[in-house]
């Protein structure tokens, strides 16, 4: 289908002015025809998003509780119904029927757990969805507005965590009918389950909507605008004047967004890359910048795209004669690790010894029973675990053709006597790791990218 899909986040809706540029953005190219909009970001005058607001109003004030943040549930309907009432007075649109619909919504007290905390959390997307479309409307614009619950994306039955059904994907290529109007805008994050009762995707799951639509629509490209220009080299907040990344496959932004690199939900993307369809991730703010086109494959110009850090990390060795001829150990290990709801990231081996990466805060309070129960159950000589490590990452599909880029990563530290803790490269060779530190790893990450990027 000769159409784009475009997904704009928080920050791109988060005040009138934004809001005014998604406008002009949408004008600006008539393949732009299906726009998903979050719910309102942080602006200035609000702390604390929109979403987190809702979350705590359902849970009665002790979301922002246990965040240590004074807000209580009535602070969280104020500000909710303040931010709405001036998106509407600056935007000039009718805001009675909103906030009284929207009044009702958050003083519903039929819903409980899960369920209340599903309907309460969509409602962002929900009322700016609306919002928007009426100010579009009032423009000029032939758009016509999609909630889900009207044209059925079902989700599976988690209230707070659904994933997509098949179902979803036929639902939307029989509801969005360009001939009954040029535009349709859809509020994302939010579906509903088999029984039609709201359920939400996981955090940052307006950018899912984006891709299911982009998936069932065959569309062209999907576009995702967000305050950022693209994907850069390497994190901005630590190197300036860090460069965006023009072209990436999907293999390498799933390896660098696994390392820190928190652009895009990485599930949005499965169903494009099925499908071969183009991700371009844009800037709001500077909507001239072509930012960072994603595609299935591409023919690499260097060996390296990007340098991403992973902070916070502890190395957890295990010693044991003759480990590599167990049969079963390193599974084992594993489910030990998942009993314990301890998410791992690599495991360098060799032949009496394995060492596991995880986020260190997944061991407080776990260590010594977690040390326990792999010593019961897998009769090991020796555990000892190594804190305060960072993970940098180089990706880039590239390196499979030019291994000696590990030398120049290595000789890099070596020249500024820095030293690493462990070293491991992918299985597809399009990415190695370095252990360092974590009181070095800024300056191992500088050294890294001014010898091999810059």
């Amino acid at each position: 289908m000769n159409v784009k899909v475009c997904k704009f986040g928080g920050s791109s809706v988060k005040d009138a002015s934004q809001i005014k540029k998604v406008f002009n953005i949408i004008k600006s190219d008539e393949k732009r025809k299906v726009i998903v909009v979050s719910a309102p970001g942080r602006d200035d005058t609000h702390n604390e998003k929109i979403t987190d607001h809702l979350l705590n109003l359902s849970t009665d004030g002790n979301h922002f509780c246990e965040q240590k943040i004074e807000v209580s549930a009535k602070d969280s309907f104020d500000a909710i119904i303040n931010k709405f009432e001036q998106l509407c007075k600056d935007l000039k649109v009718d805001s009675k029927p909103i906030i009284d619909s929207l009044v009702k919504d958050l003083n519903n007290n039929s819903l409980k757990g899960e369920k209340r905390n599903a309907f309460f959390l969509s409602r962002g997307e929900h009322y700016n969805a609306k919002l928007i479309t009426e100010f579009m409307r009032k423009n000029g614009l032939n758009i016509k507005l999609m909630l889900p619950e009207d044209f059925g994306f079902i989700l599976t039955s988690e209230y707070c965590d659904g994933k997509v059904s098949k179902k979803t994907h036929k639902n939307i290529s029989e509801y969005f009918n360009f001939e009954k109007a040029d535009y349709y805008l859809v509020p994302g994050f939010y579906g509903i389950n088999e029984d039609k009762e709201i359920s939400v995707m996981s955090r940052g799951g307006s950018d899912l909507t984006g891709g299911e639509l982009a998936y069932a629509l065959d569309a062209d490209i999907y576009e995702n605008w967000t305050d950022t220009n693209g994907v850069y080299e390497v994190d901005p907040r630590v190197i300036k004047g860090a460069n965006v990344i023009p072209r990436l496959t999907f293999k390498e932004l799933r390896l660098l967004s696994s390392k820190g690199f928190n652009v895009f939900h990485f599930n949005a993307m499965l169903n494009c890359k099925k499908s071969k369809i183009p991700i371009n991730i844009r800037n709001t703010n500077n909507p001239e910048h072509e930012g960072t086109l994603i595609l299935n494959e591409r023919v690499p110009m260097e060996d390296l795209v990007g340098i991403a850090k992973l902070d916070n990390m502890a190395a957890i060795h295990l010693q044991k004669d003759m480990l590599a001829d167990e049969i079963g150990f390193t599974a084992e290990l594993l489910k030990i690790f998942s009993e314990f709801g301890i998410n791992t990231y690599h495991y360098p081996t060799d032949r009496d010894d394995i060492s596991i990466l995880v986020d260190q805060e997944d061991l407080k309070g776990n260590i010594n029973n977690l040390r326990r129960e792999i010593e019961r159950r897998l009769k090991t000589d020796n555990i000892y675990v190594t804190y305060n490590l960072a993970i940098i990452t180089l990706v880039g599909i590239g390196l499979r053709e030019n291994a000696f880029a590990i030398v120049d990563a290595i000789t890099a530290l070596k020249e500024e006597n820095m030293s690493f803790e462990m070293f491991d490269m992918s299985p597809s060779k399009i990415s190695f790791h370095i252990g360092v530190s974590q009181n070095i790893s800024d300056i191992a990450l500088e050294t890294l990218y001014k010898k091999m990027l810059s």
